[in-house]
């Protein structure tokens, strides 16, 4: 009697769901995989997963649905399994889903690390965090240029960002400006690629992350870098694996999915923002990776801001525009633009949320505690649009940009406007440099006395 297959809904974002489909359910007979559905992002939701990237089994490919569809999905499918594949979010959400799941009869399922991680002929530097906005991408960068200091070529290669046509972005390959048009990047993904073209370091992305992996491979390199994205476990299996763990949400590192395993992975914690942290936060963090993961290197540091006129906020009305996913998803009401307005002495902190329209208003609907910034939001043309039309709304007498771009490529800007910049400080010993020197010595890509 041959096997019955099992009919699965892949719940995700899109980014882990559709790579946790291409490693374990493309082309796999025992399963079924009937839908997959959309959350976190604006406009994700009622488009295929084509056939083209699908494989075999799938020659139409696979209907992409609200995850508010979901119940109706399981009974309407025949649901055995709901596969639950993105990040950032908290236990009680994930448990909470589990119960709609399991009540409407169909099992819940996490994937781990070994089925879901591949394997590369190159050493893996990987960086993560127990949640969004935590350092990743200053860490990224940090950790390139102390790689460049021992003449290390590193590809970088980041968690996927695909909200556009899928097909053209199963493998993306960036080495200049021109190809984040080419590619008809959003701004999240710009803000994630450009810091690494600005270094002369190429950087892949997509959907497809086995090809991506093997094409990387191929280039005149020593080291794959995986730039994590959200909380996220490594699409690559690390040889070195560097968590970020943020004290402004001190308890945060045992109460999100799946940032809880990102820390018990690492060999190296970095504790970041330490200058703005509260010092009883600061020692719940310390303890929970003590407990958790003794073994790890911790290493202290900050994001410190700069610019370069510092009296040009002082005494001014200041619309603060910050990176979108760290004031969203990831719950950071006041990230580097507003403290920063702060530091130079800015009059007042101007709340955009009266003054939003469109896209930018559901917004500030979806995630509510947000605080008086304006989320950089930009993964539609009309998003974008409605991005320049809140800041030209907004009554203020200066915009602070806290985005790794300067926004002012994209939208127009038509007030006086002022771009910071801010990049990862380590305190003591180690540091990044030592934990990443010893790591290329045991791969015998140098030798040196550091």
């Amino acid at each position: 009697m041959a096997k019955e297959k099992k009919n699965i809904i892949i719940i995700g974002a899109a980014g882990r769901d559709f790579h946790n489909f291409n490693v374990c359910y493309r082309d796999n007979e025992d399963y079924n995989v009937v839908a997959f559905t959309a959350a976190q992002i604006p406009d994700i939701d009622d488009r295929k997963y084509p056939a083209e990237l699908a494989g075999k089994l799938y020659p139409n490919g696979i209907p992409i649905y609200s995850e508010e569809e979901l119940t109706n999905l399981i009974k309407k499918y025949n649901v055995d399994e709901c596969v639950f594949s993105y990040s950032d979010v908290s236990y009680n959400m994930v448990m909470n889903l589990a119960s709609v799941i399991n009540s409407a009869g169909a099992d819940f399922k996490l994937l781990g690390l070994d089925s879901t991680m591949l394997e590369s002929k190159k050493p893996v530097i990987a960086t993560g965090a127990v949640r969004t906005g935590g350092g990743k991408s200053e860490a990224s960068r940090r950790i390139i240029d102390v790689l460049n200091k021992y003449g290390i070529k590193a590809v970088a290669v980041r968690h996927p960002m695909p909200y556009g046509n899928l097909v053209k972005q199963a493998v993306q390959r960036f080495a200049c400006i021109d190809d984040l048009k080419k590619h008809e990047c959003t701004i999240e993904e710009m803000e994630e690629y450009e810091p690494h073209i600005n270094r002369n370091t190429l950087i892949y992305s997509g959907i497809d992350y086995e090809p991506i992996l093997r094409q990387a491979e191929q280039e005149d390199c020593d080291v794959i870098l995986w730039d994590g994205g959200n909380n996220d476990t490594p699409f690559y299996k690390p040889d070195l694996m560097i968590t970020m763990v943020d004290p402004q949400r001190a308890g945060h590192e045992l109460s999100y999915y799946p940032g809880e395993s990102t820390l018990r992975i690492a060999d190296v914690v970095v504790v970041n923002k330490i200058e703005s942290a509260d010092l009883d936060d600061l020692m719940v963090v310390r303890n929970n990776v003590a407990e958790i993961n003794p073994e790890a290197v911790v290493i202290d540091a900050c994001s410190p801001t700069f610019i370069d006129d510092t009296d040009i906020i002082r005494g001014k009305k200041v619309l603060v525009i910050e990176e979108g996913p760290t004031v969203t998803h990831g719950d950071v009401k006041y990230s580097y633009g507003s403290i920063t307005a702060l530091k130079y002495g800015a009059a007042e902190l101007v709340d955009p949320k009266p003054y939003a329209v469109g896209k930018i208003k559901e917004t500030y609907d979806n995630y509510p505690n947000l605080g008086p910034v304006l989320p950089s939001m930009g993964y539609s043309k009309q998003q974008v649009q409605d991005l320049e039309k809140t800041i030209e709304n907004t009554p203020c007498d200066i915009v602070v940009i806290a985005t790794p771009i300067d926004l002012n490529r994209i939208v127009k800007i038509n007030k006086p406007n002022v771009k910071i910049g801010y990049e990862i400080e380590e305190f003591g010993k180690p540091n990044l440099d030592d934990v990443i020197c010893k790591f290329l010595k045991n791969k015998k890509l140098i030798k040196c006395n550091c």
